[in-house]
């Protein structure tokens, strides 16, 4: 038995840590692609 399978750190669900990083990384990106519409309305054509 592997002994890492002992002593668990963490007995969380993956599938919520795995939610939590894709909406960061989600909000992250449409952040940033929020900033360079408005950077293009008020600097663009």
């Amino acid at each position: 038995m592997n002994e890492f399978e002992k002593d668990v750190q963490s007995k969380r669900n993956d599938a919520i840590d795995s939610g939590i990083g894709f909406v960061a990384s989600f909000g992250f990106f449409a952040t940033i692609f929020i900033i360079a519409n408005v950077i293009d309305l008020f600097f663009g054509g």
